[in-house]
C-alpha cells in the first residue's frame, strides 16, 4: 500500500511539473507582455506607431487559441464620459489607438512563420481572414512584423515573455 502511494505521488508530481509536449515544440506558448510598437518607414528609419510606451499583451495557449491586444500610449478620453455619444474625432482617436484580434494560430517553425486565424479584431477587415506573420524568438522577446502599409510603413510588434 505505501508502495501505491508513492508511486501515486510520484506520478502526480510529474504531471504538474513537466510541460506539455507541445509546449516543448512550441516556443509560442504562454503570455508575452508588449515591449514596442513601431514601424519602420520606407527610408528605413524605425518610430514609434502606438507611442514612446505601449500597452498590449499576446497569449498563445497550447490549445491553438490566442489573442492579441495592443493600445496606445495616450489613448483620449470621450469628453461625454460616454461612448456612444462622442464626437467623430473622438471615435477616430479611439479607433486608431488600439489593434486587436483573437482567434486560432497555427506555427511553421521551419519558415519562421505565425498563421493568425482571426476569428475578429478591431479592423472589421480581418475578421475571418488568416494573416501570416514572419517572426523570430531571441531568448524571450518575441516580434513579428505585419505588411507594408499603403504609405510603405511596416508595423513591427515586440513582446517579452511573461515569467
Amino acid at each position: 500500500m505505501k508502495r501505491i502511494l508513492q508511486n501515486g505521488l510520484l506520478c502526480m508530481m510529474i504531471l504538474l511539473l513537466a510541460k506539455p509536449a507541445s509546449s516543448q515544440t512550441n516556443p509560442l506558448i504562454g503570455s508575452w507582455r508588449l515591449i514596442a510598437a513601431d514601424k519602420i518607414l520606407p527610408d528605413g528609419s524605425r518610430v514609434s506607431d502606438y507611442g514612446t510606451a505601449p500597452h498590449g499583451i499576446a497569449i498563445f495557449t497550447t490549445e491553438g487559441n490566442y489573442v492579441v491586444e495592443i493600445f496606445g500610449t495616450v489613448r483620449t478620453k470621450f469628453a461625454s464620459g460616454n461612448a456612444t455619444t462622442g464626437t467623430p474625432e473622438e471615435y477616430r482617436s479611439a479607433t486608431l489607438s488600439h489593434s486587436v484580434h483573437f482567434g486560432t494560430y497555427g506555427l511553421d517553425s521551419s519558415k519562421g512563420t505565425i498563421s493568425f486565424n482571426i476569428d475578429r479584431a478591431s479592423y472589421p477587415n480581418w475578421d475571418e481572414t488568416t494573416q501570416v506573420r514572419n517572426f523570430t524568438i531571441k531568448g524571450d522577446t518575441l516580434s513579428w512584423r505585419v505588411p507594408p502599409r499603403p504609405d510603405g510603413a511596416t508595423p513591427i510588434s515586440v513582446f517579452k515573455r511573461i515569467q
